[in-house]
């Protein structure tokens, strides 16, 4: 797998980020320079992805401290920096996890600017060795689909994108993949488009292509009827939110892919770095906030069209309003697994607690 990062430090100690909006037909950087940068970033979804977005509120605490100390400003600028960043988007739990790392670390810093830097860098790494990790403990689920099938080739579906596009680098859904890919076993991604924002098509579809690996991309709708015909092997999708009782937050849709896995008895993965576990709360349905994003993303389609420019595309009566939940919660009970950096366990509060006993009451 190539070296391919998301998030990183330029050569004058800001930070740059790929500018997610613009895949695939286009590979724009974007510099951040102040701490304002990530939270438009995160906000204007420049970057998405939960462990991402965790990775740019770090690192944009470091730029709000690099702020404060070059112009003199007081305490109050930092702690505004926090509270601003911590509003950027309501769902993904990364970003208060990594906020309240970078938190701690300043609590007890003598060198506020060189502790920031460090503890964002910090959190960075972490996140790669994490999805790494996960995907050392998916990769036998693979296996073991591709030893019943004689070799054959493993269809996998997924939704939306959490891949290293997702993340810094290797992806949750997406790390069990490659590994399996550098194994030698054949694999080929079914890759749902996930309207409204098409993160599939954009995003996933633009790794999988940039790492050579088999896929189609289907409309969302077309996943329970591959599963019917026997064309799905296993689902495995990301999480932007886990709550003690093994709930699942993710992007629009998935609740429904898990139904129809559940139906037609396909394994339903959920891929969770345990800095998305949300031990504090238990009923996802009830408890998780559920972003609600501008109606725009629904009413128009963005694309590359005919002459080359990228533009949205108005696909319904201009005076029909749109709703734009950007996620939903699967419940416990149709997952069948949920793959950690720590090892695979059942979805329920014994299983993640087997993993993650830090966290028993």
């Amino acid at each position: 797998m190539s070296k391919f990062r998301t998030i990183w430090p330029t050569a004058d100690n800001y930070v740059e980020v790929i500018d997610q909006r613009k895949l695939p037909h286009e590979f724009v950087t974007e510099k951040l320079i102040t701490y304002k940068d990530a939270e438009v970033a995160i906000k204007e979804m420049t970057v998405r992805g939960a462990p991402l977005i965790g990775a740019t509120a770090a690192y944009g605490i470091y730029l709000a401290v690099r702020e404060m100390v070059e112009k003199e400003l007081d305490g109050s600028f930092l702690d505004q920096a926090f509270s601003d960043l911590r509003a950027s988007r309501p769902t993904a739990v990364n970003l208060f996890w990594a906020l309240d790392k970078m938190r701690e670390a300043m609590d007890n810093a003598d060198d506020f600017l060189k502790t920031a830097w460090e503890a964002a860098a910090a959190i960075v790494e972490e996140d790669v060795e994490t999805c790494r990790m996960i995907g050392v403990h998916g990769l036998p689920l693979i296996e073991e689909i591709a030893n019943r099938k004689n070799g054959e080739v493993v269809n996998i579906l997924t939704h939306c994108n959490a891949g290293m596009l997702g993340c810094v680098e290797w992806g949750t859904i997406t790390s069990p993949i490659y590994q399996a890919i550098q194994k030698g076993i054949k694999v080929h991604v079914w890759v749902d488009e996930t309207r409204p924002r098409n993160q599939g098509s954009n995003l996933t579809a633009y790794e999988l292509t940039r790492h050579n690996v088999p896929h189609t991309l289907i409309v969302d709708n077309a996943g329970g009827h591959l599963m019917q015909h026997g064309m799905v092997d296993m689902v495995i999708v990301g999480t932007d939110r886990t709550t003690r009782q093994g709930d699942v937050a993710n992007k629009i849709g998935t609740y429904l892919k898990a139904l129809a896995a559940f139906d037609n008895k396909i394994p339903f993965y959920v891929a969770l770095p345990s800095t998305t576990l949300d031990m504090t709360i238990n009923n996802g349905l009830t408890e998780i906030p559920i972003e609600e994003r501008n109606q725009d993303e629904v009413r128009y389609m963005i694309g590359k069209g005919p002459n080359g420019n990228i533009e949205p595309v108005l696909i319904c009566p201009e005076t029909t309003p749109a709703s734009n939940y950007g996620f939903d919660v699967t419940p416990a009970r149709l997952v069948t697994k949920i793959i950690t950096e720590r090892g695979v366990c059942d979805a329920s509060e014994e299983g993640l607690l087997s993993l993650f006993p830090e966290y028993k009451l």
